[in-house]
């Protein structure tokens, strides 16, 4: 009886321990994978070139962001590469949201099996990857191969199996009487979308919104087969330019300080809608 006391009053302050343990561990695991990597690229940022041959997590001896930035600034190309961008993302943020939205009210209220079939078809997107070569061959097809607007419709295509699948889910939790009341009120399908529907998807529109701007504006990989560089380049793509050009092979700080400056406005719209992001992404999926 006494033995058994003791094991269970020496076994609580273990599970205790591992209890408030354990988030720790996983914060300090977190915070070490992207803390170093974000502390080398900052601090390289700021070094001279003598310094970087062999990029390290060590304070720099003499600080220079100021012309490092500078030089990366012109020699970058970032202002074209940054109107670049805003003309690829913005378009594609819109047709996502827009033909979204239009796509999930229409799953979420009619009961079909052709409609669940769409359904499954648009959502489909979220397993299988785009394949790059089939891509190319029908964006040359149809002469947008190079093109900006050949960009935005694959990004489009890209993201709007997410968007269709948490807006679907949420519009699901919208009670049907408050359509139905403004259908007996005389609105139009058009009107109800527009006044009803719309204002009660702001949660899910932001997070689409900011996923969508995260993945395409960091996005090299489709911007390279798609747009191929040249004056329409975006800043992911003047970035694998001037970091494989000779003149930077060497220059780790003028590389760093074009990611850096790149991520900033993605850095600055994520802190400042993370909570929509978290409420969004909740409401889309659980409720």
């Amino acid at each position: 009886m006494s033995s058994s006391v003791k094991s269970s009053a020496g076994a609580a302050p273990v599970n205790s321990a591992w209890r408030y343990g354990r988030p720790a561990l996983v914060l300090l695991l977190a915070g070490l994978a992207v803390g170093v990597p974000l502390w080398l690229v900052v601090v390289t940022s700021a070094k001279p070139q003598a310094e970087v041959i062999r990029p390290n997590l060590d304070l720099p001896q003499r600080w220079q962001p100021g012309s490092n930035y500078e030089d990366a600034l012109s020699q970058g190309e970032m202002l074209r590469g940054f109107v670049n961008s805003l003309l690829v993302v913005l378009p594609s943020v819109l047709l996502v949201l827009i033909l979204g939205a239009s796509a999930a009210w229409v799953f979420a209220r009619r009961k079909s099996k052709l409609v669940s079939a769409a359904y499954a078809l648009c959502i489909s997107g979220l397993l299988l990857p785009p394949a790059v070569i089939t891509i190319v061959m029908e964006l040359r097809q149809l002469g947008l191969a190079g093109t900006r607007p050949g960009m935005i419709a694959v990004y489009t295509g890209m993201y709007l199996s997410t968007s269709i699948f948490f807006m679907t889910g949420f519009i699901r939790a919208i009670p049907v009487e408050l359509e139905e009341a403004a259908r007996m009120d005389g609105a139009k399908p058009s009107r109800i979308f527009l006044r009803i529907i719309l204002p009660l998807l702001r949660p899910v529109i932001a997070t689409a919104t900011i996923m969508v701007m995260l993945y395409a504006w960091s996005d090299i990989f489709y911007a390279f087969f798609v747009l191929g560089g040249g004056e329409k380049a975006t800043l992911p793509l003047n970035l694998y330019k001037v970091a494989s050009a000779e003149l930077y092979l060497n220059n780790w700080h003028l590389v760093f300080a074009y990611v850096v400056v790149m991520s900033l406005p993605m850095v600055a719209v994520f802190l400042v809608a993370q909570r929509k992001i978290v409420s969004g992404i909740t409401s889309g999926a659980v409720k």
